[in-house]
């Protein structure tokens, strides 16, 4: 262990319900993959209550989630340096008096722990002072506001910004400037929406292939979280997903066993590559490790990923390939928590019920749910030339670049290059690879797509709103009849540029 109590010698190992085993008289409590609990700041506390608060705390190690152990810890951290360290009913009031309403939730998730303390015997808290904080009726955490306001910095994506994120997450990984990982990561938190915690903890068997009523097709079993009292990897619920997400998972699934073989001496067999991790962390494997060691890590999270790899992932692509918003100009902030928001927000607007958005995003009740459906209100629905017009210079979908003539263009010279929309030619193609992409719809978000300044552009964009309309009037669909939205944007973009080209030259 890291650091033991000066004045202790002696060890107690304990083993935190990941798996983890720590020591009671160390100052570092390693709990699982991703949290360690720092105690140094608990030498600050008196003999009676340092001895009571450890061995109260030492007991949601092992009984409870470690994340709850961690925020537990941290929020007696703060109680005990306004209060000085007492513990009396005087403290108890100044601490909550110091507390506005957004904050109470912190006294609420001490109280818990407190009781457990008092019920346990342990000396140091009496009775006045639990049956004080027992009265109080204290806020709970204020969660959802990023759903029902529509928060553009923190709550839910437009389609037209996810479309936006994934279209240029494909780019990336298909011109080798997005990782695998990265790019399997990315696509699993926008598909399914689920906590990071979830997909870290995915094992390669959770990807797997269904028959229903003859009908093949593919899911993700995921192990829930945030389930009281649940054992990590104990409970799960299975997600539907498409061949796409399916096939560049078997492409990471692969490239874990490849690495992992790489590393030790031993065959896989085939049982033993089912319990590997999908996204995996083998930085205690090595040459020496013997397959009896391997499975031993394999029953816990030793060899998975850290929950950090998804965020680091979001946080990596959006600083190297920024994906714009329409609605505020800038790059997009993505976490996963907005993956998540956006599921359940898109969820809502087709008009499933609450109980439908809890199931899909693995809520054990009703309550965060119901922020969907409240949210609705508050969503913009379609898009005209007017507000095409407006938004297309923040969102910046057109990712090409304009030229005069053919003759700029790279390839120019190649009459197979030239890009049609089935009457007239629009544009020339750079890229020298097969694309099997429609042509010229899927063109305009391409950035090897080279627009001519006199190119029928306002004839492609009038095709796709009129599209737009008629796919409406039929279906009053608004998700079916906005999904070319950042196309229309991207559209608007180049006849707005061609446009200003146009004047230049004029006025030149």
């Amino acid at each position: 262990m890291i650091d033991i109590h000066p004045e202790a010698e002696q060890h107690e190992v304990l083993r935190s319900r990941d798996g983890w085993d720590f020591d009671r008289y160390s100052l570092i409590w390693r709990l699982n993959k991703d949290i360690a609990i720092n105690l140094q700041w608990v030498e600050s506390l008196s003999g009676d209550v340092k001895t009571s608060f450890l061995a109260t705390l030492k007991y949601y190690a092992v009984m409870f989630s470690a994340s709850h152990a961690n925020n537990v810890c941290q929020r007696a951290k703060w109680f005990f340096r306004f209060t000085g360290g007492k513990l009396d009913t005087r403290s108890l009031l100044a601490y909550r008096s110091s507390l506005d309403s957004s904050k109470e939730h912190y006294l609420g998730g001490l109280r818990g722990f407190f009781v457990t303390w008092y019920r346990q015997g342990h000396p140091g808290i009496n009775e006045e002072f639990i049956k004080t904080l027992q009265a109080w009726v204290l806020k709970g955490n204020e969660t959802g506001r990023a759903v029902l306001q529509m928060d553009s910095l923190n709550g839910a994506l437009t389609d037209i910004e996810i479309q936006g994120v994934l279209d240029i997450a494909i780019t990336c990984y298909s011109t080798r400037r997005l990782r695998l990982e990265a790019f399997a990561l990315i696509l699993t938190l926008l598909y399914t929406g689920r906590r990071s915690i979830q997909i870290v903890a995915l094992k390669i068997k959770d990807v797997r292939t269904t028959t229903r009523n003859g009908i093949a097709g593919y899911e993700i079993n995921f192990p829930r979280a945030k389930q009281r009292h649940a054992l990590w990897r104990s409970t799960f619920t299975s997600y539907a997903i498409d061949e796409d997400l399916w096939l560049i998972l078997q492409l990471q699934v692969a490239d874990t066993v490849r690495k992992l073989q790489s590393l030790v001496e031993f065959p896989l067999s085939a049982a033993l590559i089912q319990e590997l991790p999908l996204f995996s962390d083998f930085a205690d494997v090595s040459y020496r490790t013997t397959e009896q060691d391997l499975l031993s890590l394999l029953q816990f999270d030793y060899v998975h990923a850290p929950v950090t790899i998804c965020n680091t992932a979001l946080t990596r692509f959006s600083e190297t390939h920024r994906v714009f918003s329409e609605r505020t100009g800038e790059p997009l902030n993505l976490t996963s928590r907005r993956f998540r928001s956006t599921l359940g927000t898109n969820l809502a607007r087709q008009g499933y019920g609450i109980a439908v958005v809890a199931e899909v995003l693995d809520h054990s009740d009703l309550q965060n749910a119901g922020y969907y459906i409240k949210s609705l209100s508050d969503i913009v629905e379609r898009i005209d030339k007017a507000v095409a017009q407006q938004l297309a210079p923040l969102a910046q979908a057109f990712q090409g670049v304009l030229v005069t003539s053919e003759r700029e263009a790279i390839r120019g010279d190649d009459p197979s290059s030239r890009i049609s929309n089935g009457r007239v030619n629009v544009g020339t193609c750079g890229s020298y690879g097969f694309c099997g992409a429609l042509a010229p719809i899927a063109c305009y978000t391409c950035s090897h797509f080279q627009p001519w300044v006199d190119g029928p552009h306002e004839e492609v964009l009038n095709e796709l709103l009129a599209s737009s309309d008629r796919i409406w009037g039929v279906t009053q669909d608004i998700k079916i009849s906005s999904a070319n939205d950042r196309l229309i944007l991207a559209v608007t973009e180049v006849v707005r540029r061609c446009a200003d080209s146009k004047r230049e030259n004029r006025n030149g």
